[in-house]
């Protein structure tokens, strides 16, 4: 029998191979929503790219496991297929994070899932006969199209959409400014005043003003995030040190009433005096 606790080193095994084009991809091509440089972001054994591929679209394939060379550019439509559901919370936000990093500002994305899945958790596959995970998988995506074995959602960056319901400028962030990675729950964008080159905000998406009102899952996807954005940060910038915090309620500073939390990187030249960092936020104490 097995649990959750196992470790996921087997999710390459759902991988199938087929000799016709996956319906998502046919649904895709069937309404002409595959425009531009392509990428399918865990290809599996590649069966989608080597049939695009012959209908001569410019498709590139990544997975870890079977096409491992990770894609160095950006990608006008990105198709990710059957590949949340096999992996565990935090990998999906992985992934999620990932595309958002490959995809073109104004491109889209398609994540398929499964549906009708009977029972999730870990289970011994049928050929391979080793233990394999499924689980559900619900994303606040558009979604086009839904049927009993799964659905589609259709993906753009957070800062290309209009939130009807209110006007708060994190609900509703600028296109000028760069996102630097999304997940489901919470998105990273570069400040409008930075303090340092490269300042960035991680940004729940929920409109709560305390970050301590967020729930725990929420908390901790604005962590999962951060260390995203320190890795990227450090990759483009290569910054000497980092600051990072969040303001709470007015005493503690915050001006906008929308959770954020600021990863400032620091610089050697960037004051004459770095005296206790974070320590000294209050003065003369």
């Amino acid at each position: 029998m097995f649990t959750n606790k196992q470790s996921n080193q087997y999710s390459h095994l759902t991988a199938k191979e087929r000799k016709f084009i996956s319906f998502p991809a046919q649904l895709l091509l069937d309404k002409n929503l595959l425009v531009g440089k392509i990428l399918d972001f865990g290809c599996g054994f590649g069966n989608d790219v080597k049939l695009l591929q012959q209908k001569n679209f410019p498709v590139t394939g990544y997975d870890p496991y079977y096409f491992p060379q990770y894609p160095q550019t950006k990608f006008d439509t990105i198709l990710c297929f059957y590949v949340l559901n096999v992996l565990f919370d935090q990998a999906q936000t992985q992934v999620l994070m990932e595309v958002s990093q490959l995809l073109k500002p104004g491109g889209k994305a398609y994540y398929s899932v499964r549906r009708g899945l009977k029972r999730e958790g870990f289970r011994e596959h049928y050929i391979h006969k080793k233990p394999t995970y499924q689980c559900l998988v619900n994303l606040p995506f558009k979604s086009i199209h839904t049927d009993e074995l799964c659905e589609i959602y259709e993906y753009i960056h957070y800062n290309q959409q209009k939130n009807y319901t209110n006007n708060c400028l994190f609900c509703n962030p600028r296109k000028n400014l760069q996102l630097i990675t999304e997940s489901a729950k919470t998105y990273a964008i570069l400040d409008g005043y930075p303090v340092t080159k490269g300042h960035t905000l991680v940004i729940p998406k929920r409109h709560l003003a305390n970050y301590f009102e967020l729930p725990v899952e929420e908390q901790l996807d604005c962590w999962l995030m951060v260390n995203q954005v320190q890795k990227i940060l450090q990759e483009k910038y290569n910054p000497d040190g980092f600051n990072v915090g969040i303001n709470v309620n007015r005493a503690g500073g915050q001006k906008m009433m929308h959770t954020n939390i600021h990863v400032i990187p620091r610089y050697q030249e960037d004051t004459s005096r770095v005296k206790g960092g974070m320590r000294f936020v209050v003065p003369k104490k």
